[in-house]
C-alpha cells in the first residue's frame, strides 16, 4: 500500500455537534473525502492562538510534517485584519483564534512553497496574508453568491484552467464577501459574469497554490473538474 501524502486542514469551531455533547472541531465531509479520492490522507489541526495571536515558531513546527495544506471556507474574517476602520453589520462567525490560526498557517505555506488548495474563505486568507483587502458584503442577497452554481471564466493558460482542463467551469458557491484590493504578487486567474474574483495564483510560488472562490468539494464527486483541484494538490504533495 503507497503512502498517503500528509493533507494539514485547520478546523473550524463548531457550536454544536451530533452526540458530542460539547462544542465541536470540524471540517465539512465532502472536503475531506474529496482529498481522499486524490489519495491524500486528510489531517485536522487544532487551531492554536491564545488571546487571537499565533506563534510563527510553533505553527512552523507543527506544519512541518505534512506535505501540503488545504485552507478550507468558514466565517468571516474580522475585518480589521485587512485594515479596515469598520465592520459591515452582516460580517458574521468572527473567531479571532481561527484568523490568527489561518493567517499564520497561509503565511508559512507562502514563505516554504508548501502545496497549497485554498477555498471561499481560504482565498481570502491568503489575499489578507499578501497584503489584500475585501469587500466585507457584496450588496445584499440579490447580489451576493450564496447557494449560487453559475460559470466562471477561467484564464487561459493558468494552473487552474490546466488543471481542471476547461476554460469554464460551473462553480458551486457560497459567500457574500469578494476580493477588493488584489494581494501583492498575485494573479487574477477567474472571474464570475459580475467580475467577481473567483480564483486567484502566485506565479513566484515555489510550489502549487491554488485559490478559489468557490466550492469545489461540492461537486467534486461528480464533477471531474471540480476534483482534479484536490489531485492536483495531493499529486503535488506526492
Amino acid at each position: 500500500m503507497t503512502h498517503r501524502p500528509l493533507i494539514a486542514v485547520p478546523a473550524r469551531f463548531s457550536a454544536t455537534a451530533s452526540a458530542l455533547r460539547h462544542a465541536a472541531e470540524v471540517n465539512a465531509r465532502a472536503l475531506v473525502e474529496a482529498v481522499w479520492r486524490a489519495g491524500g490522507e486528510p489531517v485536522t489541526l487544532h487551531p492554536h492562538a491564545p488571546g487571537g495571536t499565533a506563534d510563527p515558531a510553533e505553527v512552523a513546527v507543527r506544519l512541518a510534517r505534512f506535505d501540503g495544506l488545504l485552507l478550507p471556507g468558514g466565517g468571516d474574517l474580522a475585518p480589521h485584519r485587512y485594515g479596515a476602520a469598520h465592520t459591515h453589520d452582516t460580517v458574521y462567525d468572527v473567531d479571532d483564534e481561527q484568523d490568527a490560526f489561518d493567517l499564520e498557517l497561509a503565511r508559512q505555506a507562502l514563505a516554504t512553497g508548501l502545496p497549497l488548495l485554498a477555498v471561499c474563505r481560504g482565498l481570502q486568507v491568503v489575499n489578507t496574508v499578501l497584503g489584500g483587502t475585501l469587500h466585507q458584503d457584496m450588496g445584499g442577497p440579490d447580489r451576493d453568491h450564496r447557494h449560487l452554481r453559475h460559470p466562471v471564466a477561467l484564464a487561459p493558460g493558468s494552473a487552474v484552467a490546466r488543471i481542471t482542463g476547461t476554460d469554464k467551469a460551473e462553480a458551486s458557491c457560497y459567500h457574500h464577501q469578494r476580493l477588493d484590493r488584489l494581494g501583492e504578487g498575485l494573479t487574477v486567474t477567474a472571474r464570475a459574469a459580475d467580475g467577481t474574483v473567483e480564483a486567484i495564483e502566485l506565479p513566484s510560488h515555489g510550489g502549487l497554490l491554488l485559490a478559489v472562490q468557490w466550492h469545489p468539494e461540492d461537486t467534486a464527486h461528480e464533477d471531474p473538474a471540480q476534483q482534479r483541484l484536490f489531485d492536483a494538490l495531493v499529486e503535488r504533495a506526492r
